[in-house]
């Protein structure tokens, strides 16, 4: 699909869900028109460009990135700095003068890697005995593990914040929480359970004004919307490509500069440093000091493409829309199953592309089974947030997931429903 006139008429036409111009552009959807892919919450599906570009990277400049000085790694070098300026650019991590700042972007394996960078390199230089840091019960066990490991280590509290039962954390909830004592903030952007977005600027109010610091898990947040981390007040943020149409592997951290300067690497060995001696080590600087050992150079090759696609060959209006529509046709359908039971807010707007569910009376591990043999995948289980659906007192600590994509349409949720329905059938024979 080729986008043509202004982001509003784009995303007017990207909201007839009845129409799908996008699927074409992902071989495996175009491939297999026997599925309706609503797992993208758990991992995108990449369109041609994006596998492209990762085959182009090893066709045209594989070579060691940082490690020659002939062409080849040059352009290999080269390649990975102009994907992070390119991030950079794309989550607003820029200077006054609009310029991106590629240097505090690091490259990990997964969002959950970067969290724990945060939480092993950057909390023991701000944790002290009897602090505390806040983190929402909705948390990804990714941005929930590490704190705990963390304030054990530093004897510092664990905080929670509760939201109402539709997701929303209250002005109240968050005076009551984020106090004299806390030091960090870590909350997702976006719920992977509940599909809420979760009001950051807020946060990053309350937690700097205590002289504290937000970590944001933006993993749900940068597949469905435009993220501008200095307008939003972070302070850290840290999402995976994979969820984002780029390839599994690769993770991303921005940080303040001066917060990634003052924080030691969690990993060591080859590129992180400076210098070395039979004793000692001198780190190198900001970003390569957290990039230990060779990167997969061409899963960075192939992040920017899938960047691009998602913010200029789509756009995040076109994006917002779509699933805006999409989200709302699934509930107003899912409405029609009186044996359907939404986890959440009943208000379509609260859920950026995340529908938690379950039927009554059958294990969500067997209307996710049946649901595939209609062809139909869908996520079920706990989806790494114990302590959320413990909270909700979800029976079996267990759920569905329909996760929704731009890429997705009017008859994939018609295909869901009947299957929903074949379920109700099967049990209620």
């Amino acid at each position: 699909m080729t986008n043509t006139g202004t982001g509003t008429e784009q995303a007017a036409a990207a909201a007839d869900i009845q129409q799908n111009p996008y699927k074409a552009d992902f071989p495996l959807l175009a491939g297999r028109p026997d599925i309706a892919f609503l797992d993208s919450g758990a991992t995108a599906q990449r369109p041609a460009c994006v596998l492209d570009a990762h085959r182009t990277f090893y066709e045209t400049m594989n070579a060691n990135p940082l490690r020659g000085l002939y062409s080849l790694s040059v352009a290999a070098t080269d390649a990975i700095e102009q994907v992070r300026a390119q991030i950079a650019q794309t989550i607003g991590a820029v200077d006054d003068q609009g310029r991106p700042q590629a240097r505090d972007i690091v490259f990990t394996r997964n969002a959950s890697e970067s969290l724990n960078l945060v939480a092993k390199s950057f909390a023991p230089c701000v944790l002290e005995p009897g602090d505390e840091v806040a983190i929402t019960i909705m948390e990804h066990h990714s941005n929930l593990i590490p704190w705990q490991e963390a304030c054990r280590a530093a004897g510092a509290r664990l905080v929670y914040l509760y939201p109402t039962k539709t997701g929303e954390l209250t002005d109240e909830e968050i005076s009551a929480k984020v106090g004299p004592r806390t030091k960090i903030v870590a909350v997702a952007h976006v719920s992977n359970v509940l599909g809420v977005e979760n009001p950051i600027r807020k946060l990053a109010d309350a937690v700097h004004a205590q002289g504290g610091y937000l970590v944001v898990d933006g993993a749900q947040s940068v597949p469905h919307m435009a993220v501008d981390v200095r307008a939003l007040g972070m302070d850290f943020f840290a999402f995976s490509a994979h969820k984002a149409l780029g390839p599994m592997g690769i993770g991303v951290l921005w940080g303040r500069h001066e917060l990634l300067d003052e924080m030691l690497p969690m990993l060591t060995g080859g590129e992180m440093i400076d210098s070395v001696t039979e004793q000692e080590a001198v780190w190198a600087p900001v970003p390569e000091k957290f990039e230990a050992g060779t990167q997969d150079a061409a899963g960075i090759y192939a992040t920017g493409e899938a960047l691009r696609y998602l913010t200029e060959h789509v756009g995040y209006d076109a994006v917002r829309a779509r699933e805006a529509a999409l989200v709302a046709y699934t509930m107003e359908r899912l409405a029609e199953l009186p044996y359907v039971e939404i986890i959440g807010s009943p208000d379509a707007a609260d859920h950026h592309g995340v529908i938690s569910f379950n039927v009554q009376g059958i294990h969500p591990h067997d209307v996710a089974s049946i649901l595939d043999m209609s062809g139909v995948c869908i996520r079920a289980g706990h989806h790494c947030a114990q302590p959320l659906l413990t909270w909700l007192g979800v029976e079996n600590l267990a759920c569905c997931r329909a996760s929704l994509a731009f890429y997705n349409d009017a008859e994939d949720v018609d295909r869901f429903i009947d299957g929903l329905e074949t379920v109700w059938r099967t049990f209620h024979a």
